[in-house]
């Protein structure tokens, strides 16, 4: 068993179900676990751990707390997270009875189905564990469904067309994540609200303060991390508040920004150009036009 930074490294299933004494997976490439047939022990997930797979769970109940990344995450009311292949997880803790599931998927199963590819634009596997989603009453019926059908076809004899149904129902599952997700974002608006302020309080201050001219024009990663949320949760999090990814609404409070020290001041297109965070004024010229259809110039003149 290979061991790289102190994290367990799990390159197939089969092994990883060995070494935590689960039965053996009736196929090398999917694996259903049932939480409620499995006793799967704080003792056997204490050492920080990668899988070389997908992990997709669903808690039903309380009772499974664990590190992922720099975020702790704690499944007080029970819901779904999604790990990629690569993931460290570490400082798991779990109950030892618990109801749900732990579906592990290895890459090469979805090989030459088209669910290869797609399955790297749901966003939620990019997401932290800490920004797991949470199920209502119907949603977890519909999940604890198509879990079902799942492990019902694990445990049918295979045939020519066990592959293409356990697929489906892979990507069904999915879809009615990435649906539950939506609403997820919609049902909390206040709260996602209440995050972009402080991310627009974040940039108002970025400009302000002269960050911009010393570090340059804000990132993604970095408003990400001054939020303690994923880049790709954040991003989703802004197309469903506002219309606009992260980067369009950087380039948004950039602009109104820029309009605001054209009208009030006498600096040079240069200088404020810099003072935004641009290496090169011809960038800030350019961004400028394509949002406002005005050149930086022109849009002063037109005040004045």
């Amino acid at each position: 068993m290979e061991q790289k930074n102190k994290f367990r490294i799990f390159p197939s299933i089969a092994e990883m179900q060995r070494v935590f004494g689960l039965p053996e997976p009736p196929h090398p490439l999917i694996s259903m676990l049932d939480h409620s047939k499995v006793a799967i022990t704080r003792e056997m997930l204490a050492h920080p751990f990668v899988m070389n797979f997908y992990n997709i769970t669903y808690n039903e109940f309380s009772g499974c707390r664990m590190k992922y990344g720099q975020t702790i995450y704690d499944s007080e009311e029970g819901g779904m997270f999604f790990v990629s292949p690569g993931q460290p997880l570490t400082g798991i803790d779990t109950a030892t009875t618990n109801k749900g599931f732990t579906l592990l998927i290895h890459p090469d199963f979805l090989r030459n189905y088209s669910l290869d590819s797609k399955i790297k634009t749901y966003g939620f596997f990019d997401y932290s564990v800490n920004e797991s989603l949470h199920l209502s009453g119907k949603e977890k019926l519909i999940i604890s469904a198509v879990g079902k059908n799942i492990d019902d076809e694990l445990e049918t004899a295979i045939d020519d067309i066990s592959h293409d149904v356990l697929i489906s129902q892979i990507e069904l599952l999915l879809n009615y994540s990435q649906r539950f997700y939506k609403r997820q974002f919609i049902m909390r608006k206040p709260l996602n609200n209440a995050l972009l302020e402080t991310l627009d309080r974040i940039l108002d201050q970025y400009f302000n303060d002269k960050t911009a001219l010393m570090k340059g024009l804000p990132t993604v990663q970095y408003l990400a991390g001054e939020l303690n949320i994923s880049p790709k949760y954040l991003g989703d999090m802004l197309r469903i508040l506002t219309g606009h990814n992260t980067q369009q609404h950087i380039h948004i409070k950039l602009i109104e920004k820029a309009k605001e020290i054209l009208t009030i001041s006498n600096l040079t297109v240069g200088e404020i150009a810099f003072q935004l965070g641009f290496e090169h004024p011809q960038s800030f010229n350019k961004l400028f036009k394509s949002k406002t259809e005005l050149s930086p110039l022109e849009f002063r003149a037109s005040f004045n």
